[in-house]
Parts: structure tokens; sequence; C-alpha cells
């Protein structure tokens, strides 16, 4: 997304990137790891898949983060 947003949700999203930030600090760390460990003739196959792998779990942390933030209004049924 290139266009820029209202100054509100900008701040939003901000605020969010730096809970997803804190929340996959782990996840970024043991990426970083795996990638200075891995000489060039390992740097892909297993290690691409372990780097791949971490990458989605940021993803789903972000996707729960955001959803935490959501308000919803149901209601019980009747």
């Amino acid at each position: 997304m290139k266009e820029a947003l209202p100054a509100a949700q900008e701040a939003q999203a901000r605020q969010l990137a730096q809970e997803i930030a804190g929340l996959a600090q782990d996840e970024l760390l043991q990426m970083a790891r795996i990638l200075v460990a891995a000489n060039d003739a390992s740097l892909f196959g297993d290690n691409e898949f372990q780097v791949r792998e971490l990458a989605l779990k940021v993803a789903a942390k972000a996707y729960q983060q955001r959803l935490a933030h959501k308000k919803t209004a149901t209601r019980a049924p009747q």
C-alpha cells in the first residue's frame, strides 16, 4: 500500500507496527541467527524453510494483534 493514510489511521498503523515488532522480537532474532550462522552453500534449503516458517509466525501475530484491536459488537442469540 503506497498511498498515504489519513492522520488518525497512520497513527494507528504506527502503533500497531510497534506492537507487532514487540511481539515478533523472538522470531526476528531467530531469523537473524539462522541467517548469520548459514554460509552461502546452506543459506537456502532447510535454512530458507526455517526462515519462512518464522515469517509466517510473525504474520500470524500481526493478524492476531490487529484482531485484538477490532471492535466487535455482537449480540447473544435470542
